[in-house]
């Protein structure tokens, strides 16, 4: 006896913290290159003191000065480099620590209920293209703002220089009298005529030495001195920076002064950005908690939106959850005219097609087994009562033969309607109508002692399954022999209709629609009773004596005729007569031609 064994999983075990071995510390650094500085070009001599002009800055090429905190009593060393209208440029790298933690943890996925999942996923892509909208804004926004600071400090500073070249070679404004190549005189007056503006700073260097500068500056470069002998050496307009000073960083424009020819000093404008660029990222700040606050309240608002947006789409599920084979009658309430609505428009057609389907069903298996019950209840009883008599049995035999007979033709009208709901129950051929129909009439008049006639046939040829056609005008014929009486008229007629009909978008047809009728001057129909005739094992009430069939004859005809995108009509006179018309589609028919009845 063998046995089978169940394999087991291990349980899951939870994620310890992680330990510190598992702390990984990297230090990233380089040492600073050696600072370069350029080669001095030669003094240049002009008969009057001239300030070297500054139609461009150079904004490339950025000199770096890195200056630590001074130390009490001595000024700190200055790591700097140098642009004069060339780029040099000396990096100092400060050692960066960043230490990082590897964390083993599993990460389950969450689902919610029905519908939640879906609106989180749509609000979760919604919100990540805001969030990355408002961070590419905030983001393009503060650069925006940094280069206008840049561009206006540039400004400033030229401006400063400018305002210092018109007093050299100029006159003194209180007296009068023209400086000279006095530059100390040139910058008292400068400094006392024009107040800095706030983070500004104007320095003047005469002689190789520095002379004045303006007051209360956020940080004094002239304590510097490796900075000062890098100004007193210019000979031609430079662009610096300061990276680092207890001042913060500052951007520095030196100009030398050249009065008869000889470089007689320097002025350094010094603009320290540190409290603009404050005010751009506080200004930045108040935007991002805009963003993030506008991001909150889209979250909130967008998850009840969509909750209600989603909503058919729950009503669905549960409409599918509580339908049963027995209860198709329910229906999805549809408001509204989006995408979700047109799914709950199709939703519920489908559920209209099933419940007629359904119905269908039902109803044929419930007349079929009626209809069935009979035959074999006359069977069963006469074959428990046959005899030993011989004639007794012949007439048994005969009666049980007939009634299985009447079973099997049932039968196969039944497989005929169920196969006429399958794609295939057509095949489809050129048809030409009047000889189809002479060949009906050849065979009907076989089906009873009747006065038949050909009426107006018009020569049309149709895409059509014949054999189908045949069978159903054939129905139609037996129909008309069972409800008529020896002596009276059968007719069978084709024609186009003359009226044109409207093609099948819209617009007006190319051709006319066929109609074959089979008229007949019989018992007539009741009015009540013309609808009810083409369902299956329906009779007319006031016809059940003469009826022979199984009541499936002119469902039969129903079906070729809708397979054929077609339709059945009947016009009838009760005690006068019946005309039943197998109407075919205008776009069945090919040429038309109309010819003479015969």
């Amino acid at each position: 006896m063998g046995t089978t064994m169940e394999p087991t999983r291990p349980a899951t075990r939870a994620s310890a913290p992680p330990s510190p071995e598992m702390m990984m510390t990297m230090t990233l650094g380089s040492p600073p290159p050696e600072a370069t500085t350029p080669d001095q070009p030669g003094p240049t001599t002009t008969d009057q003191p001239t300030l070297t002009t500054l139609d461009h800055l150079p904004l490339a090429g950025t000199t770096t000065v890195s200056l630590p905190a001074a130390a009490t009593g001595s000024p700190p060393e200055t790591t700097m480099t140098t642009t004069a209208m060339t780029t040099m440029t000396t990096a100092t790298t400060r050692p960066a620590v960043m230490t990082g933690t590897t964390i083993d943890s599993p990460v389950r996925p969450w689902r919610g209920p029905f519908g939640l999942g879906l609106r989180l996923r749509l609000l979760g892509w919604a919100l990540a293209l805001l969030a990355v909208a408002s961070l590419a804004s905030v983001v393009v926004i503060r650069q925006v703002l940094l280069n206008q600071l840049e561009n206006r400090i540039a400004t400033d500073m030229r401006q400063e220089v400018t305002e210092f070249r018109r007093l050299v070679g100029g006159r003194d404004p209180a007296s009068g009298q023209p400086f000279g190549p006095d530059l100390r005189a040139i910058a008292d007056t400068y400094l006392l005529r024009n107040e800095p503006q706030a983070g500004e700073a104007v320095l003047v260097l005469v002689d190789g030495a520095f002379y004045r500068a303006t007051e209360a500056p956020p940080y004094d470069l002239s304590r510097e001195s490796a900075l000062l002998r890098h100004w007193i050496g210019l000979t031609d307009s430079t662009y610096g920076q300061v990276e680092q000073s207890p001042g913060g960083s500052a951007r520095w424009l030196a100009v030398p002064v050249i009065i008869d020819g000889a470089v007689r000093g320097q002025v350094v404008v010094v603009e320290f950005g540190a409290e603009r660029r404050a005010e751009i990222d506080r200004a930045v700040q108040l935007m991002a908690l805009a963003c993030l606050l506008v991001i909150v309240v889209v979250a909130a608002g967008g998850y009840l939106a969509m909750g209600r947006a989603l909503r058919p789409l729950r009503t669905v599920t549960e409409t599918a959850r509580t339908i049963e084979e027995t209860d198709l009658s329910r229906r999805i309430p549809v408001t509204g005219s989006d995408e979700v609505a047109d799914l709950a428009h199709t939703f519920n057609g489908m559920l209209g097609r099933l419940h007629r389907a359904f119905a269908a069903q039902q109803a044929f298996v419930s007349d079929a087994g009626h209809e069935l019950r009979t035959p074999i209840t006359i069977v069963r009883g006469h074959l428990e009562l046959m005899g030993d008599d011989p004639a007794d049995r012949a007439e048994t035999i005969a009666l049980v033969t007939d009634e299985l007979d009447r079973m099997n033709r049932m039968v196969n009208d039944l497989l005929m309607l169920a196969k006429a709901e399958q794609p295939d129950f057509l095949h489809p051929d050129h048809v030409e109508v009047a000889l189809m129909m002479h060949d009906v009439y050849a065979k009907a008049v076989a089906l009873g002692d009747r006065d038949w006639r050909i009426g107006t046939i018009d020569e049309v040829t149709v895409w059509a399954d014949r054999q189908r056609l045949t069978q159903a005008l054939m129905q139609l014929a037996q129909n008309a022999v069972q409800f008529t009486s020896p002596g009276d008229t059968i007719e069978l007629s084709a024609h186009v209709a003359e009226s044109p009909t409207r093609g099948e978008h819209g617009g007006r047809g190319e051709h006319g629609r066929v109609l074959l009728a089979v008229r007949d001057t019989g018992v007539g129909i009741e009015p009540e009773d013309r609808e009810r005739i083409f369902a299956r094992f329906a009779r007319a009430e006031h016809a059940r004596a003469r009826a022979e069939g199984a009541g499936l004859g002119l469902a039969i005809v129903a079906a070729i005729a809708e397979a054929h995108r077609g339709m059945v009509a009947v016009d009838s006179i009760p005690g006068a007569g019946s005309t039943f018309t197998l109407v075919l589609p205008a776009g069945a028919v090919l040429p038309v031609a109309t010819g003479a009845g015969r």
